[in-house]
């Protein structure tokens, strides 16, 4: 009985240890596209992927929550070329193909909520 309790809790905190591990790869992957969202990207996209310039446009798009394969091919475009954009050309080839992925990673986690105005607002308390 005590080898099966002892044998148990091992393999729980292996367990824990597993999913610990990958939780803080995943919060380095997150912390470093969070830095260049505030070094780099902020002036024009925000860190939160909110455009800073007045709005969505096409000049300066809102990124937040967009697909993480989008964003990734898309600066690697920039990157290599085959976009071009004044500044975005300039700033894609100025990071690592990693910043480009870790960046990447960051804005797509941002999430939004869209809520239709007429149900959410005629039933009070359900917001």
């Amino acid at each position: 009985m005590n080898k099966l309790i002892i044998i148990s809790i091992f393999s729980l905190s292996l367990l824990s240890a597993s999913q610990l591990t990958a939780e803080v790869k995943l919060t380095e992957t997150l912390k470093a596209g969070k830095e260049i969202a505030q070094n780099i990207c902020s002036g024009c996209h925000g860190v939160s992927g909110k455009a800073e310039s007045g709005g969505n446009s096409g000049a300066v798009p809102n990124i937040y929550a967009q697909q993480r394969d989008y964003l990734t091919l898309k600066l690697k475009d920039y990157k290599s070329g085959k976009l071009q954009h004044p500044q975005m050309t300039m700033i894609a080839q100025m990071i690592s193909n990693a910043d480009i992925d870790n960046v990447a990673e960051w804005y797509s986690r941002i999430k939004v909520k869209i809520f239709d105005p007429e149900i959410e607002l005629s039933e009070p308390g359900q917001y």
